[in-house]
């Protein structure tokens, strides 16, 4: 039983948070076509890594509850994107020098198209564990949409269901520092896309429909690699980025800045999260950090601490805050006091972010162990361990009890990329 104390944190927090409503998938409008069963884009349907009710297994080999696999040419770190009954995944395949968006058969796994975006260009001097297809596909139940770097360039692609091309924009020039894999992002009729780098990136809102840059805002000469998310926050949809040294919310639609203020180191990866009132982020470098800024615009620093959630993406849910540590240590927060309140190693180096589902965390190191422990404030709870494949650097999604995860297996130095289906067998 919870203590008293925390029995009253935990009322008074929960009144505070906005209930997402179901409708909030479609993020004001535009985004037609959806379920809440879909996972249409990076963090999943509400943009924050946390799925709608189900029951997947606990439990998993590769001879176990495993419903189908099939082979991904190439190599990338995107995360599948489901939406109906089909899967969207981006890869690279080096030697052909080709950069791709496959679409799979959610129900058999059989490859039911495959477009090429890129032809050559690549670039392959970067850091060890960025691919040249790290960005997840965004839908918007009618088009798909993927960001590549190539060619020094990063471009942003629209595609039909069908896998045919309707236009190709390019976002900015790109000075490569580690890599580059910042997902695209739907809001209304807009995909906004971003470009952090050392030469001058860019932070662009394109008309889903032709490619129109509709609003654009330059950025510093810089490293990053942030995401852009659009979050409900002081009870209107915000567009916050971390990194360059900032924390920045602008207006969706207009690009017009909200706020901005200090609280981020330079280099930043994860996606930022929201109570509602307060908006979380974490970095890596130079300096490891993590903040939780007022996001009404008075740019209040309410706590800040060391901790280094560089990688993975965090988890806020019911006035507390979850994360796992690049090294491997799950632990969890007081979300409005940045209180610890409890840490428990799990092992390995992570970079895939932790995904909540019903009453559970799961979370997969490198190596392909996934970590399953409760959703608890008061002790962490390891529940399942389970491991699949050699390496796994994209975080695993989940849809209507079945869990897609694509990992990579080694034999005998050879490297291939699978995607799985893993599912309870079904009822005859």
């Amino acid at each position: 039983m919870r203590p008293v104390f925390w029995l009253l944190v935990f009322l008074v927090c929960s009144l505070s948070v906005p209930t997402i409503a179901n409708d909030e998938i479609k993020l004001a409008e535009g985004a037609g076509n959806l379920s809440q069963s879909d996972w249409p884009w990076w963090r999943g349907p509400f943009r924050n890594g946390i799925a709608d009710e189900q029951d997947p297994p606990l439990q998993w080999d590769s001879n176990t509850n495993i419903r189908w696999q099939a082979p991904v040419p190439g190599r990338g770190h995107g995360s599948p994107t489901l939406v109906g009954n089909r899967i969207y995944l981006a890869t690279a395949d080096e030697q052909k020098q080709t950069q791709l968006v496959l679409c799979y058969d959610r129900n058999t796994g059989k490859q039911v198209w495959q477009t090429v975006i890129h032809q050559g260009k690549l670039h392959l001097k970067s850091n060890k564990k960025a691919s040249q297809a790290s960005s997840t596909v965004a839908c918007d139940g009618e088009r798909l949409f993927i960001n590549f770097l190539n060619g020094g360039a990063v471009f942003t692609t629209a595609l039909d269901l069908s896998g045919k091309q309707l236009w190709q924009r390019q976002i900015t020039k790109y000075v490569v520092h580690q890599g580059y894999g910042s997902s695209p992002a739907i809001y209304g009729p807009l995909v906004i896309v971003s470009a952090d780098n050392k030469g001058g990136g860019a932070i662009c809102g394109l008309d889903r429909k032709t490619g129109q840059v509709v609003w654009k805002t330059q950025r510093p000469k810089m490293p990053n690699y942030a995401s852009p998310v659009i979050l409900r926050v002081d009870n209107r949809h915000q567009l916050l980025f971390s990194g360059c040294e900032m924390i920045l919310s602008l207006d969706p639609l207009s690009g017009r800045k909200l706020w901005e203020t200090k609280g981020s180191t330079t280099e930043c990866v994860t996606t930022m999260v929201t109570d509602g009132q307060l908006v979380y982020t974490s970095g890596g470098y130079p300096k490891n950090h993590m903040s939780a800024v007022m996001g009404d615009g008075s740019k209040k620093l309410v706590w800040k601490n060391n901790v280094r959630v560089y990688v993975p993406s965090m988890l806020v849910y019911q006035g507390f805050l979850y994360a796992v540590t690049d090294a491997g240590v799950a632990r969890c927060w007081h979300a409005r006091s940045g209180k610890e309140l409890w840490s428990g190693r799990l092992g390995g180096t992570f970079s895939s972010s932790p995904v909540k589902v019903g009453d559970y965390i799961f979370a997969t190191n490198e190596r392909g162990k996934t970590f399953i422990f409760e959703e608890n404030s008061e002790t962490f709870s390891l529940v399942a361990t389970n491991a699949l494949g050699d390496e796994v650097f994209a975080t695993p999604v989940f849809s209507k009890n079945q869990i897609f995860m694509r990992v990579a297996h080694r034999n005998d130095n050879q490297r291939t990329e699978v995607l799985y289906c893993i599912a309870e067998p079904e009822t005859p």
